[in-house]
């Protein structure tokens, strides 16, 4: 009797070591796939959570446009030149006085009625400006009868800390009646454009300042 149960056990035991087989291999399988599982979910919320705290781009700034400003020094009324330009009539200035010679002949400039009106004996010029580079276009022209010859009217200004010394209308014009224009680059960072006046000899004097933005 005990014989004939152990060969019946023996021949079970194929079976059932098939089957142990069977049932490891999936418990095995089960628990190599469990931690992925378990990490895909974590990769999702640390991907979900950047981009939350992701700031969104700042739009771009608008660009400042740069005003073009023309003053037309000792003119009590604004005009308009011959190529279409607006001038202002004077303002801006500490000091001095003005004078109209409304009828004055004037070479060397397209424009003769900028030299016709003048600010003289001012201490200094200022404008409010946005920040950046312009071109300062200055206007002289020595029109006052009693400058017949060099050295009989010099003056200093400063533009935006730029010294001109010992300027000399009637040289640079070369004569009376003669327009001359000096071109200064400056770059504004302070809000104006400033421009400072010291006699010398006779007073200072200017005809128009052009404030045009620059490159």
């Amino acid at each position: 009797m005990h014989v004939s149960n152990l060969s019946h056990l023996r021949s079970f035991m194929p079976v059932l070591l098939g089957l142990m087989t069977f049932v490891f291999a999936g418990c095995e399988s089960n628990q190599s796939a469990s931690p992925s599982a378990k990490t895909a979910p974590a990769l999702g919320t640390s991907g979900a959570a950047a981009a939350s705290t992701a700031k969104p781009a700042e739009p771009p700034r608008p660009k400042v446009v740069l005003p073009t400003v023309r003053i037309n020094a000792g003119s009590a009324v604004a005009f308009t030149d011959s190529s279409g330009n607006a001038w202002l009539a004077d303002q801006g200035f500490v000091g001095g006085d003005v004078i109209e010679r409304p009828e004055l002949a004037i070479g060397n400039a397209k424009d003769p009625t900028i030299y016709r009106t003048e600010r003289y004996s001012m201490e200094s010029f200022s404008h409010p400006l946005p920040n950046g580079k312009y071109i300062v276009k200055l206007h002289f022209a020595e029109t006052f009868e009693g400058i017949t010859d060099k050295g009989q009217r010099v003056f200093n200004f400063n533009v935006e800390g730029q010294e001109f010394k010992d300027f000399d209308v009637f040289v640079k014009a070369g004569g009376v009646q003669k327009a001359y224009v000096e071109t200064v680059p400056v770059e504004i960072t302070d809000g104006k454009l400033d421009i400072k006046f010291t006699h010398n000899i006779e007073n200072p004097e200017i005809n128009g300042i052009e404030i045009i933005p620059g490159t």
